[in-house]
């Protein structure tokens, strides 16, 4: 039985997650706390009286310590609990995953999203059950993957689940309406913004707008292709038109950058 401690400064909010979680088969005992120091002290007491917190579900915004503060704290904790934050805003989903957080929910919070938190934080748990202690290997310098420079993290909605992707993934971009699809090598996500926003954005980082639909990654491009003077660019074998506004912009960025460019050749038929 899972022992999961529940945090947020409002009443009825507060009420409402630990009734849902209360409803969901394989939770114990559920401890609540109204900010980040009651739930250190919470922490402090289950520590002394030998019992573990197998979870902390986090408001973000508290007073005094606020949700991202607490989860800072419990990094540093040799066994630190899984993290879920909760909040009413999006807006901290990224500093959420830049801390570890196990999951990230939005408020009004829906029961099948909370049990889909409580899933994975039962798989960690049961992960962390079948590691059988060995022998003691030599310890190592760890040495930290370094970022890509300029990369950014990206939160999309995957099936109510918040997930985390780098914009160095993204291999081009489709316009949907109010919506832009990003392309990666392990599917699509859908984000709601402008891709004339995107295209502002990202130029930097070496995204060009190749027609009123598309942006594309100039990194992934592979191929140009002519056929009756009409340009399309082949990005991560998919091939993509090229408006004629944008061809000589393309052809220009792609020659001057460092390396052969890619070959261009007539479009097959069909």
């Amino acid at each position: 039985m899972l022992r999961i401690l529940v945090a947020d400064d409002e009443p009825h909010a507060l009420d409402e997650l630990v009734y849902l979680l209360g409803l969901i088969p394989g939770i114990g005992p559920v401890e609540s706390a109204v900010d980040g120091v009651e739930v250190l002290r919470a922490l402090d007491r289950a520590l002394e009286e030998d019992r573990a917190v197998d979870a902390v579900f986090l408001d973000v915004r508290m007073p005094g310590l606020d949700g991202l503060d607490v989860a800072r704290v419990l990094s540093r904790f040799a066994e630190p609990p899984p993290v879920v934050f909760v909040s009413a805003y999006d807006d901290f989903a990224v500093p959420a995953f830049e801390v570890r957080a196990v999951d990230y929910l939005l408020k009004p919070v829906r029961t099948e999203r909370l049990a889909e938190a409580v899933r994975r934080i039962a798989e960690r748990q049961a992960g962390a059950d079948r590691q059988e202690p060995g022998p003691a290997a030599p310890a190592e310098p760890s040495v930290p993957v370094p970022a890509r420079p300029g990369d950014q993290v990206i939160p999309v909605e995957l099936s109510g689940v918040t997930r985390f992707i780098h914009r160095s993934e993204v291999r081009h971009v489709e316009a949907c309406g109010d919506y832009v699809r990003l392309h990666l090598a392990s599917g699509s996500h859908l984000l709601r913004v402008p891709l004339s926003t995107l295209e502002e954005e990202w130029q930097d980082a070496g995204f060009v707008r190749v027609h009123r639909r598309h942006l594309v990654a100039t990194d992934h491009i592979e191929e140009l292709l002519t056929d009756e003077g009409r340009l399309s660019v082949r990005v991560a074998g998919v091939l993509l038109p090229v408006s004629r506004r944008s061809s000589r912009r393309l052809r220009d960025l792609l020659l001057s950058r460092p390396g052969p460019p890619p070959q261009g050749r007539a479009a097959p038929d069909g």
